[in-house]
């Protein structure tokens, strides 16, 4: 890791009213610029973003089912040398994905379920974790073993969702509302995401490696994502629970969408900030400008859309419409990392394909929406769809 180019990233936000906005009152135009650099502060705070250098990093498909066509002959990799070679090869395997996602998406079922109890540091009692081998092998041992913390619901209830936290969550993020969504009756797994956790890596202090410019391993961490998700319903399965519902919030969000459209248990979805393209949010985000710094010397977004279209909520919208669901979309207004415009066009795409939805809009920003009073009502909609809709 270059250690030199930590911080090396300085980032400013134009809190000029946009067109859209000058006629509007004083107070709406100091409210934006207030709840902007509110965002642009929050953004900025972390002191240990790194510039990770560019990789296509195809080794990562060695074991994508869409690589082995050919049976026990896997197409051989391009040298790492010849970089046209190597976005060529990922172009067409990423199009074989496309046409076969249930494959790339599918698992074999994990055999070793156990529910452990421990003590976590800084907590006084013991609380109960799902734990199993991630279908997903990768070389980080420590990311292989998948880990959902567990809160059933206070009262016999059939009802459980699978809560998948934003990136570079803390292990504490979102056990309130866990804990509320048991007393509403709705058990519930929190889900550490790949690379998170108990299960990030000795040599990085941040979840880098689930979204970095390696774009193979950021596929293949995604894939990982997923897979581990329709596991954990696999288990609630084995429970006795019978009707599901998934939660995401922003990466988490992509990563819930991806699971649900690839598995038609998963009826009711929360989708906590939205977008379609993975490329577009790394590219516009605030929380991703190292990331992005990383790819744009090589690439532009259009290429680097199409390197991880296989990812991209945008490319699934078909597969939605092929299910019944019920779908909940929460977006903020001055959201500096989703941009309004992306979610937007979710909710647009939903109603294009006839798609069963409800939106509901918060006047903050994307970090701003786990601040005080942003959380309450974040919370309330969640809360409130998830009961009445399960």
């Amino acid at each position: 890791m270059d250690k030199s180019r930590r911080n090396a990233l300085t980032f400013t936000v134009d809190t000029t009213p946009r067109q859209s906005e000058k006629s509007r009152h004083p107070l709406h135009k100091l409210y934006s610029r207030y709840m902007f650099e509110w965002e642009t502060r929050m953004t900025t705070r972390d002191t240990n973003r790194v510039i990770r250098p560019f990789e296509w990093g195809l080794d990562w498909t060695r074991d994508w089912p869409a690589t082995n066509s050919n049976g026990d002959h896997p197409e051989p990799l391009p040298s790492t040398d010849d970089f046209d070679a190597n976005e060529r090869y990922l172009r067409t395997l990423t199009k074989r994905i496309l046409l076969q996602s249930d494959d790339f998406y599918s698992y074999e079922k994990p055999t070793d379920f156990r529910l452990i109890s421990r003590v976590v540091p800084g907590e006084r009692s013991a609380s109960q974790f799902l734990q199993f081998t991630s279908p997903v092998h990768t070389p980080h041992p420590v990311n292989n073993t998948v880990s959902a913390r567990w809160y059933p619901a206070r009262q016999p209830s059939k009802k459980a969702v699978v809560l998948l936290p934003h990136w570079n969550s803390k292990p504490s993020s979102y056990l309130a509302l866990c804990r509320i969504l048991a007393r509403l009756g709705i058990s519930t797994l929190r889900l550490s995401l790949p690379y998170h956790d108990t299960r990030l890596p000795a040599d990085t202090e941040r979840s880098d490696y689930a979204v970095s410019p390696n774009i193979g391993r950021t596929i293949n961490a995604t894939r990982q994502a997923v897979v581990d998700t329709r596991c954990c319903y696999d288990w609630l399965e084995e429970q006795g629970y019978e009707s599901f519902g998934i939660l995401g919030t922003s990466l988490g969000s992509c990563y819930a969408f991806l699971a649900s459209a690839h598995d038609e248990r998963i009826r009711v979805n929360a989708f906590n900030h939205a977008s379609t393209y993975f490329a577009d949010v790394v590219w516009t985000g605030q929380s991703t400008r190292h990331v992005k710094a990383g790819i744009e010397p090589v690439l532009d977004v259009d290429r680097l859309r199409h390197a991880w279209d296989a990812i991209s909520p945008m490319n699934y919208f078909d597969k939605f419409r092929q299910k019944s669901k019920k779908i909940l979309v929460i977006y903020a207004t001055y959201d500096l990392t989703f941009l309004p415009e992306y979610s937007l066009q979710v909710v647009d795409q939903f109603a294009a394909h006839g798609i069963d939805h409800s939106v509901k809009v918060l006047p903050c920003g994307h970090y701003s929406t786990g601040e005080t009073p942003f959380k309450f009502m974040d919370g309330w909609h969640i809360g409130k769809f998830l009961k009445t809709s399960l």
